[in-house]
């Protein structure tokens, strides 16, 4: 999912100004700007390009390759099919920077180079254990631990001046947040390929890797794409819970469960809610489930690694969080930023999906929540877990004073069921 908002925002903050090399007693020291390259000191485009992947790799990148901003000539059209099928749901940013995103030249006119670098975020166990503990909480690979933003902004920024002070070329920043088609991109410059699940792929590390940009006005050698290598297989596809993809290579953010457990700022509809099962921040299941992944790695960045206390974290504990606890217990990590009341909707989701009558507790104790959120799956998740007399015994006094529409409904579809 894209992690947009106020867009031209972002795309300031992912910026980093021109770093330049100053002028020295050296070689090329004292030349005016219209002096040649070659003179200054300034690699040339095949040895600066050579020079940049180790220092890359230096500063823990795993993978980097180059596409030309050109590279990705269908995107335009593709993207704009996707979004007359409001397949992106409530991010209206997706429409806002379509022109943007689809073509890097639109979004810095002096582009000449896009590097696309991949950090490998590979889990050292098996990402789905936790679907199996239906009174904890299963949260994406990627959000247990530090926000990857911040872990790889810090990296790329030092990655660019490097390559501004090697190539006297001018070097953007992006890293998820700007109206940027990293994937797509990628796939053009041959990380990998957008598989049928639409993350990208590779032959080296699966489907574990963290994706970030520089743009550049210096002329680097672009590697060749990837081919995409799924063949006729459907795995991805057939085990998602909430049926998001219409077909193969095609996603609808509005039936998939990271959307909506992350993005989604609403009440998630009724017919979803069950498939999201215990699944309270991201999914992982197309995933995971890719043969690829057999040649997938662990990886070797320790802030991305898995927080010990982010293991399959009890449900009753999470429920109890006021907005002070959750931000304290989840500072730095992704998860933050969805704040205390979507992220309690999505934990009593999961409570109302256990089975297990002993959170009906948890849930009522949430009935009467500030948040229309919470209050509205706290009645969902209490009628999945008690009987209807203990469910209208908590209703007297609530229901007809209840002034939020939304919640208003959740009580009187408890009592149709």
């Amino acid at each position: 999912m894209g992690r947009g908002r106020n867009s031209q925002a972002l795309v300031r903050q992912g910026e980093i100004p021109a770093v330049l090399p100053h002028a020295s007693g050296g070689p090329g020291g004292g030349h005016g700007p219209g002096g040649s390259l070659r003179q200054s000191g300034f690699l040339e485009a095949r040895a600066l390009k050579e020079a940049f992947i180790a220092r890359a790799r230096a500063l823990g990148f795993d993978i980097v390759r180059v596409a030309r901003p050109d590279a990705i000539p269908l995107a335009p059209e593709r993207l704009q099919s996707w979004l007359a099928q409001g397949h992106q749901g409530s991010m209206e940013w997706m429409a806002e920077t379509a022109e943007r995103r689809a073509d890097p030249r639109v979004l810095w006119p002096d582009v000449k180079s896009v590097l696309l670098l991949g950090l490998n975020y590979g889990p050292s166990g098996d990402p789905l254990a936790a679907l199996q503990l239906k009174d904890r909480a299963s949260i994406a690979v990627y959000a247990r631990n530090r926000d990857y933003h911040d872990v790889i902004k810090g990296k790329l920024k030092e990655a660019a001046g490097f390559l501004a002070a090697k190539g006297g070329s001018d070097v953007k920043v992006f890293v998820d947040t700007a109206p940027v088609m990293e994937k797509t991109l990628a796939e053009a410059a041959g990380l990998g390929w957008q598989g049928k699940h639409t993350v990208l792929v590779s032959r080296e590390f699966g489907n574990w890797l963290f994706l970030g940009a520089i743009f550049t006005t210096a002329e680097l050698p672009a590697d060749a794409s990837e081919k995409d290598h799924c063949g006729s297989c459907r795995r991805c596809l057939d085990i998602c819970p909430t049926k998001a993809f219409p077909a193969p290579y095609q996603l609808d953010a509005r039936r998939c469960i990271s959307y909506l457990t992350i993005e989604h700022k609403g009440h998630i509809p009724p017919d979803l809610r069950e498939g999201i099962g215990n699944r309270i921040f991201g999914c992982d299941d197309c995933l995971a489930v890719c043969p690829w992944n057999k040649f997938a790695q662990v990886g070797r960045e320790v802030r991305l690694q898995q927080r010990e206390d982010l293991a399959a974290l009890p449900l009753a504990d999470l429920a109890r969080l006021d907005d002070a606890a959750f931000r304290a217990f989840f500072a730095g990590t992704p998860i933050k930023r969805t704040g205390r009341d979507r992220f309690v909707r999505n934990v009593l989701i999961a409570i109302g999906n256990s089975g297990d009558e002993r959170l009906a507790v948890e849930a009522e104790r949430l009935l009467d929540d500030a948040s229309p959120l919470v209050r509205a799956m706290a009645v969902w998740a209490l009628a999945h877990l008690t009987s209807p007399q203990v469910l209208a015994a908590h209703a007297k006094g609530r229901s007809e004073n209840e002034t939020d529409p939304q919640v208003r409904a959740e009580w009187e579809a408890a009592y149709a069921a």
